[in-house]
């Protein structure tokens, strides 16, 4: 239970990115702002200098979907895990403390891969590939990974090393075909891990 007589009605939420954990913004919400924010599950905070409720993005279209909320031990800080649909930052910057940053390359290459996907990149072997179908899509992983197995039985590092690239890359293409993230996954190997 948020406790929000503590601090005048108002409690600072940090906003942080779902998929690469960067720190977005930080805003102030009441109570109403809390209720409408976990309704709609889009993020809304009251905005000090307008002196009302403010959907982030009701002016710009850059919304944060709620993807997790969190309450901090005091009940006086919220943290929401949402995902950005573009820029966070009024000055033109992906978040207020920086520029973008990802969880590392493999999150940018399988940001990359859905944009050609979804952007329909004609000329893209990753949207062609895509468009042939799952069967395709499975196909190539399958000899992508027998090329792996062959390449770890000789010792050419360097090709070995590329067959393992060529792998992951395929790898990434079937998790968007089969509307899945790396994050999922991620999250399995992670709960294995306790």
């Amino acid at each position: 239970m948020i406790n929000f007589s503590k601090t005048n009605g108002l409690i600072p939420v940090i906003i942080q990115d779902d998929r690469t954990l960067q720190v977005l913004m930080l805003g102030y919400m009441n109570e109403e702002a809390f209720e409408k924010t976990k309704t709609e599950g889009v993020v809304t905070f009251f905005s000090r200098s307008k002196n009302r409720l403010w959907t982030k993005g009701e002016e710009s279209g850059n919304f944060l979907k709620v993807k997790n909320i969190a309450i901090d031990c005091d009940q006086d800080t919220i943290l929401i895990k949402a995902t950005p649909e573009n820029i966070v930052c009024h000055t033109g910057s992906f978040s207020c403390f920086g520029n973008k940053e990802t969880k590392g390359f493999l999150y940018e290459l399988e940001e990359k891969i859905a944009q050609r996907i979804n952007n329909q990149v004609e000329d893209s072997y990753t949207y062609s590939l895509y468009q042939k179908g799952i069967n395709k899509v499975a196909q190539k992983v399958g000899e992508e990974a027998v090329e792996l197995i062959i390449e770890a039985k000789d010792n050419d590092s360097d090709l070995f090393k590329n067959e393992a690239a060529d792998l992951l890359y395929h790898f990434l293409i079937l998790l968007k075909a089969k509307n899945f993230s790396m994050q999922e996954i991620e999250k399995i190997l992670s709960a294995r891990n306790q």
